[in-house]
């Protein structure tokens, strides 16, 4: 799931939240605030995961729980969406967006299918890339937004217009599993947001004033969350189903999708607004989140198929600190250097043998080239 000074077209747009390019090109200048705030998303979907499993026995943490998945997606995809603004019918783009988003759905969701049928001894569990499993979801529904860019930044009203579909999926049971399409249609919303952004949006809410309202309205959001859990279906913060199939009436469907996504603005907003502005030790990292995101499922899963999550300490508030501790360690540590340079054949490949040479990328390749050497002439 950024760079925020550079104006559409003048850099080059990473695929998602998660990716940088991988050529040889030298990289435009990176906004340390969205590497900032991408790592810091990507920790609070792990330790939000690692969670899951713990949550039914603490009310406490499933009212924290609630508050995080109120808005790290949909920061994650607003950020998606404001790097998508360039985006175009491009040759070059559209292969990006096959290598960096295609091909890593077509790998993890086999790989993640596979996981499960043999790590959980299900020998019903197979692999179909039109029903996407666990984690997979977020690139089906990143590839459909971004192939959508073009026609969303030709509509006049392009929000409303997302906000009027997500409220009509969320009234469609009949829509079912395949691509996960209730996701896509619930949380295009968030993109479509993204697109509209400008940087000083969110120089907005990068101020002192922000920050400090900021505090009350996180420790109220935790207080309504903690209320909330007994009287309040989680399921709803997933936007994978409709209302009918979580048992509401059909109209509570249009009502949720509103109060959803002004209370995830709110949140989101002020999130950004304690996002550390300069470069931190974890800056780097941010450039690295597809693949904490894409690996560190396999952790979590594995600590459902084999137990892990059983012992009775891991229960107990000692025991919930230690497994958030180690799931924000185990991200942290899946987002490095070393680890990109592991997967990157699954996550960035290149794949040049599978698409023709486009002559107008040749082009800019060689303004490029005589660019650099320009400075270097002189």
């Amino acid at each position: 799931m950024f760079h925020a000074a550079s104006p559409p077209g003048q850099h080059r747009t990473p695929l998602h939240p998660a990716q940088s390019p991988a050529s040889g090109v030298p990289r435009p200048q990176r906004d340390a605030f969205f590497d900032n705030a991408k790592y810091l998303a990507i920790v609070l979907v792990a330790m939000a995961h690692s969670w899951e499993p713990l949550k039914g026995d603490s009310r406490v943490l499933e009212g924290v729980y609630t508050v995080v998945y109120t808005f790290h997606m949909p920061a994650f995809i607003v950020i998606s969406g404001y790097f998508s603004r360039s985006f175009d019918m491009r040759p070059d783009r559209l292969r990006r967006l096959v290598t960096g988003v295609l091909v890593p759905y077509v790998v993890f969701e086999t790989a993640y299918s596979l996981f499960k049928r043999y790590g959980d001894h299900d020998p019903s569990m197979d692999i179909s890339l039109l029903d996407p499993w666990y984690l997979t979801w977020f690139l089906v529904a990143l590839f459909i937004w971004r192939l959508t860019t073009p026609l969303w930044k030709s509509f006049r009203w392009p929000l409303p217009l997302a906000l009027g579909i997500a409220m009509l999926a969320s009234v469609s049971p009949d829509i079912g599993d395949d691509l996960d399409l209730q996701r896509v249609l619930q949380f295009l919303p968030y993109f479509v947001l993204g697109l509209c952004m400008r940087p000083e949006h969110f120089r907005m809410v990068r101020t002192r004033a922000v920050r400090i309202l900021s505090v009350p309205v996180f420790a109220a959001a935790l207080a309504v969350g903690w209320w909330a859990v007994p009287r309040m279906n989680t399921a709803w913060f997933y936007h994978r189903d409709s209302a009918q199939e979580l048992g509401a009436p059909w109209w509570a469907g249009p009502v949720m999708t509103l109060a959803l996504f002004g209370c995830s603005l709110l949140l989101t907003a002020c999130f950004f607004a304690w996002v550390p502005r300069r470069t931190m030790w974890f800056t780097a990292l941010g450039a690295g989140t597809l693949y904490g995101y894409l690996l560190h499922g396999f952790l979590v899963k594995a600590g459902d198929f084999y137990g892990w999550f059983d012992h009775g300490w891991m229960h107990r508030p000692l025991g919930e600190i230690a497994v958030t501790v180690a799931f924000g360690a185990a991200v942290t540590v899946l987002c490095t250097k070393p680890v990109q340079r592991m997967f990157r054949f699954a996550m960035e490949p290149e794949m040049t043998w599978a698409f023709k040479q486009d002559p107008a990328e040749l082009a800019r390749e060689r303004q490029k080239a005589e660019k650099q050497r320009e400075p270097a002439n002189a």
